[in-house]
């Protein structure tokens, strides 16, 4: 699905212009990468959780030289999802409640 065909259910759904939704889903996004600079998770529910973790320093050996080299820590963007949505996608999109 891309952007413009997301905006356009989205904006079907909730009744909205195309052009609100667009600045909608524009906000949302801003507001989840704030917190992610701040360093907290953001949890959807029936979703999942997307989270900040730092990936620590490692070495690495280049195969062909077999050289070591050392990759420095750096922090990384992290989904878990929701067990219901786990659920969901394992029983090919149906609800077994």
């Amino acid at each position: 699905m891309t952007n413009k065909e997301y905006i356009a259910a989205l904006s079907q759904k909730v009744g909205m212009s195309a052009e609100a939704t667009q600045r909608m889903v524009s906000h949302v996004i801003d507001a989840m990468g704030q917190c992610f600079e701040g360093g907290d998770a953001v949890s959807i529910p029936n979703f999942g959780t997307f989270e900040v973790k730092k990936r620590m320093e490692r070495v690495i050996v280049n195969p062909a030289s077999g050289q070591r080299m050392l990759v420095p820590p750096k922090l990384v963007l992290g989904f878990k999802p929701a067990i219901s949505l786990k659920n969901k996608l394992r029983s090919g999109g149906r609800d077994d409640e």
